[in-house]
């Protein structure tokens, strides 16, 4: 150990021989970037940090709104008050509870752009984000680096966990070798979520984590896991494909487009106008009597033949046929992506 702080504060999790003294000295020279900070990058955060990882970023690009509090861990009343970015509030309460670790908020999208900076001086990452482009994002630039990254989902009450070591497990590709069409898939704002359905699946992706940080590769799980926690059920599947797939787009034929650029999502800004339009990576047939159903929750609702418009002020969202969305109330392409996201799905 460092010092005689660190020992105390990490004296349990040294105890347990599968971390030892040696393993918390690699923990404290790890460095870790989560993307997300919402219900489940921020319970996957908290673990992190208070294990002693040494060096943590946090990258999301939303602000923090009353109606993330009854889900998401660390944040208060007076962080949605002052509307403060979900990275900064949660570093800021990180650093308070372990001052020896650093903490690296970043306040943003991540892209195709950006991911190399991001990722470059990096030894693993954990999936919090809450839209399939993103994790396919993270999934190419995973394989073509080699590092190991740890899926997570959750909405309702059910979740997903998986562990990608590029190059001796499936990838994401392997098994789902594209992203679902825009509006297919539930969200939170639609069909809700449950607070302990993100703390499940944040430690699920958390102690797979620090298997991998201290060097114990031969003890992490397989096969991905599924859990529902109303009714409770949990599966593990996937775990009889042990090895990258030979047809895998990513791991066998080396192909990135989401790292590449080609799959990001477009947006553009309406001059004059607080309103941007996003438009899907992948256009597809929305099924707009189901979005309009799943939207209702989130507010008023209206839908003809060709789009589904929503009003829960202070924004509108017009969604087309071809999974394009109109945004109102909007100034900036992240607010929007991130509206897009929690409304339509990605």
């Amino acid at each position: 150990m460092t010092d005689a702080a660190d020992a105390s504060r990490y004296a349990r999790q040294t105890a347990f021989p599968g971390v030892g003294k040696a393993g918390q000295e690699r923990l404290l020279k790890a460095r870790v970037a989560v993307v997300g900070a919402g219900a489940l990058g921020a319970a996957s955060c908290e673990q992190l940090v208070r294990s002693g990882v040494g060096f943590t970023r946090v990258i999301d690009r939303d602000v923090l709104e009353e109606s993330n509090l009854g889900r998401q861990a660390l944040y208060t009343a007076d962080d949605a008050a002052r509307r403060l970015p979900k990275a900064v509030a949660l570093a800021a309460h990180l650093r308070r509870f372990n001052p020896g670790v650093v903490v690296d908020p970043i306040c943003g999208d991540l892209s195709a752009e950006n991911a190399r900076e991001l990722f470059d001086d990096v030894d693993l990452i954990v999936d919090g984000t809450d839209n399939f482009e993103t994790r396919y994002l993270v999934n190419d630039y995973a394989v073509m680096r080699g590092i190991p990254w740890l899926y997570g989902a959750c909405v309702a009450a059910r979740g997903l966990s998986a562990v990608v070591l590029p190059g001796e497990t499936p990838c994401l590709r392997c098994l789902y070798p594209d992203p679902p069409p825009a509006g297919s898939s539930e969200t939170c704002e639609t069909a809700g979520i449950l607070a302990p359905a993100a703390h499940v699946v944040a430690s699920l992706q958390v102690a797979e984590a620090l298997k991998i940080l201290v060097g114990a590769t031969a003890a992490v799980r397989r096969a991905w896991v599924s859990i529902e926690l109303w009714p409770f059920r949990i599966a593990e599947f996937g775990g009889d494909a042990p090895a990258p797939a030979d047809d895998c787009p990513c791991c066998g034929r080396r192909e990135f487009p989401f790292l590449d650029g080609a799959s990001q999502p477009r947006t553009v800004r309406y001059c004059g106008r607080d309103a941007v339009q996003v438009i899907p990576a992948r256009r597809a047939d929305v099924d707009l009597a189901a979005l309009a159903a799943r939207l209702s929750a989130a507010g008023a609702v209206e839908r003809n033949e060709f789009l589904v418009v929503l009003t829960a002020p202070p924004h509108v969202v017009t969604v087309f046929a071809d999974g394009r969305a109109l945004i109102k109330g909007v100034k900036d392409a992240a607010h929007a992506r991130a509206l897009y996201d929690r409304y339509v799905g990605s």
